[in-house]
């Protein structure tokens, strides 16, 4: 187990309109200091995919989307990048994004982030969609499913 403080900005502006939320960023992205950085991730496959375009650089096309993106957790002990081995989470100060921004709707990338954002953040009154976790861990869902359940997304911005 080793005890990690979250390394990554929120990426965000006032235009935001969703919150995409992870639980903590794996150990690949904490090397690299971007949000879905291990290769087998599918999580910027799924964006392009239905947005019918390429990403080149994944900040820009955040906000020119309106979408936020974080993790639920600022800190926590966990063994490699297993959200399963989760232990003493915290969670990050999510109510001063929301705060400054227009978003209205919560999405979680996974079962995990979705229980936590529940522990800490039930009271925020926000609609919150648990959406399949892109993560090579997860490679039971076909990219055709995982991508149709994304694409719920789009209704909201």
């Amino acid at each position: 187990m080793t005890y990690v403080i979250h390394p990554l900005k929120p990426i965000y502006d006032a235009n935001s309109k969703i919150l995409i939320l992870g639980t903590m960023p794996s150990v690949k992205s904490r090397e690299i200091g971007f949000y879905y950085a291990h290769p087998k991730n599918r999580f910027w496959f799924i964006l392009e995919e239905i947005f019918k375009e390429k990403i080149i650089d994944k900040e820009s096309f955040l906000l020119k989307k309106n979408i936020a993106l974080w993790d639920v957790l600022s800190s926590c002990e966990i063994k490699s990048s297993s959200d399963a081995s989760i232990k003493n989470p915290k969670p990050n100060p999510i109510l001063d994004l929301i705060k400054k921004s227009q978003i209205k709707v919560i999405f979680t990338t996974g079962k995990t982030a979705y229980k936590y954002y529940l522990k800490f953040f039930k009271d925020l009154k926000l609609p919150v969609i648990c959406l399949p976790s892109p993560s090579p861990a997860n490679c039971k869902i076909s990219n055709d499913k995982i991508i149709e359940a994304y694409k719920i997304i789009k209704e909201y911005l």
